[in-house]
């Protein structure tokens, strides 16, 4: 038997994400959602401040179908879009 002993290492000790666990879209829900927000965070080399449309559709796709908590729009960083949708 041989195992892998490093010495020196420091132990890998996974942590919880700050907002909890969500559940996994399994049945695809948001699925069309996800992948508007990938491609366009492939077309704009990874910069998520040119996605914010698309990234907006799909957390309100994952907290109205309950794959997600509900919370406020500026607490997910879409502060400005809160107060124009309120005029």
């Amino acid at each position: 038997m041989s195992t892998a002993m490093t010495f020196g290492q420091k132990q890998f000790i996974p942590t919880p994400p700050d907002k909890g666990s969500f559940p996994l879209d399994h049945d695809g829900v948001c699925k069309d959602s996800m992948r508007k927000y990938m491609k366009c965070l492939l077309n704009n080399n990874g910069n998520n401040s040119l996605c914010r449309d698309e990234a907006k559709e799909y957390l309100g796709c994952r907290m109205d179908n309950n794959l997600m908590a509900k919370e406020d729009w500026s607490k997910l960083g879409f502060k400005n879009e809160v107060t124009e949708d309120k005029k």
